[in-house]
């Protein structure tokens, strides 16, 4: 299987947005990503980018417990 070519972004938050942000991302689940999306494989693909954004944040310092 092929891997999908990547796409690198740059966002500025203020602390107060990126601590909403991972929190949010803490608190969003499965069914909250399917309720969102037109299909399981959609609401999956959300799911790993909200993961790959939850990382990044966690590793500047905001991962809440």
């Amino acid at each position: 299987m092929q891997q999908e070519p990547r796409v690198e972004l740059t966002v500025l938050l203020t602390e107060t947005e990126a601590w909403a942000f991972a929190q949010f991302l803490k608190r969003v689940g499965d069914s909250d990503y399917r309720r969102c999306a037109a299909s399981d494989a959609e609401a999956q693909h959300m799911r790993d980018a909200g993961e790959h954004v939850r990382r990044a944040l966690a590793e500047h310092g905001y991962a809440p417990r």
